[in-house]
C-alpha cells in the first residue's frame, strides 16, 4: 500500500516545527540534496520561464540635434513644444512605458534616426 500525497501533507500539518526541520534534515542527509539548493533551482526555473511584455523606451541622451529630436519626441507622444523640449533636457526619461517590444523598437529607431541616445528596458 502506498501512502498518498494527501497523507502525507497530514501527516506534515501534525508535526511540530522542530520535528518538520528534524524531517528535512534526514531526508537531506538520506537522499543527498539541499533543501536550499532545491528552492534556489525552482526560483532561476519560474523567472526564466516568465518573459518579459512591456517595455520602456529611455531617452538617455538628446544627442547632438536637439531640435530633430524635440521633433521626433512630439510626434510620438502629442506633446507640445514645450513639453517635449523640457523632455529631452531631462535625460534620462521614459518617454513612453509598458508598451508593446514592436513599439519600443519603433520608437527607438525613429528617435535614433532623429539623433538620440536610447535604451529599452
Amino acid at each position: 500500500m502506498s501512502i498518498t500525497k494527501d497523507q502525507i501533507l497530514e501527516a506534515f500539518a501534525a508535526m511540530s516545527v522542530m520535528e518538520v526541520v528534524e524531517l528535512i534534515e534526514a531526508m537531506e542527509e538520506k537522499f543527498g540534496v539541499s533543501a536550499a539548493a532545491a528552492t534556489v533551482a525552482v526560483g532561476d526555473a519560474g523567472a526564466a520561464a516568465e518573459e518579459q511584455t512591456e517595455f520602456d523606451v529611455i531617452l538617455t541622451s538628446h544627442g547632438a540635434n536637439k531640435v530633430a529630436v524635440i521633433k521626433a519626441l512630439r510626434g510620438a507622444t502629442g506633446l507640445g513644444l514645450k513639453e517635449a523640449k523640457t523632455m529631452s533636457e531631462s535625460s534620462p526619461i521614459a518617454v513612453k512605458e509598458a508598451i508593446s517590444k514592436e513599439e519600443a523598437e519603433a520608437l527607438k529607431a525613429e528617435l535614433v534616426a532623429a539623433g538620440a541616445e536610447v535604451e529599452i528596458k
